[in-house]
């Protein structure tokens, strides 16, 4: 069974950080790229990034590149998302899933930015 468990929201100012990590088993995870997804409050699913399965490329969203970055340990079955400069509208569930398989989401970790 995919399990995916995602950490290490919280309430931050704006300016601020915070760094998600997700843990993931159940599946060769070397084998698969990853995707950090994030919903905020009364909109759709929104994709922020992608990791390849190698980490040897990854992608952003328009609206966080330059202040996120996610990153794998392939050894620890481990994928993270270094939140950096962070606005009010970044506010949002977070969720990580499988880069092809939206449904392998965890519960997510809240992230809130508000003064």
């Amino acid at each position: 069974e995919v399990r995916l468990m995602e950490s290490g929201g919280g309430l931050v100012q704006p300016g601020g950080s915070l760094r998600l990590s997700c843990a993931a088993s159940g599946f060769t995870f070397s084998n698969y790229g990853m995707k950090w997804v994030r919903q905020a409050p009364g909109k759709g699913l929104e994709w922020v990034s992608i990791i390849t399965s190698d980490g040897s490329q990854t992608y952003y969203a328009e609206s966080v590149k330059g202040r996120f970055t996610i990153s794998r340990d392939n050894a620890k079955n481990m994928v993270y998302l270094q939140l950096n400069s962070l606005k009010t509208e970044d506010t949002a569930m977070y969720y990580c899933t499988q880069r092809y398989n939206l449904q392998t989401r965890g519960q997510g970790t809240q992230v809130t930015v508000s003064s």
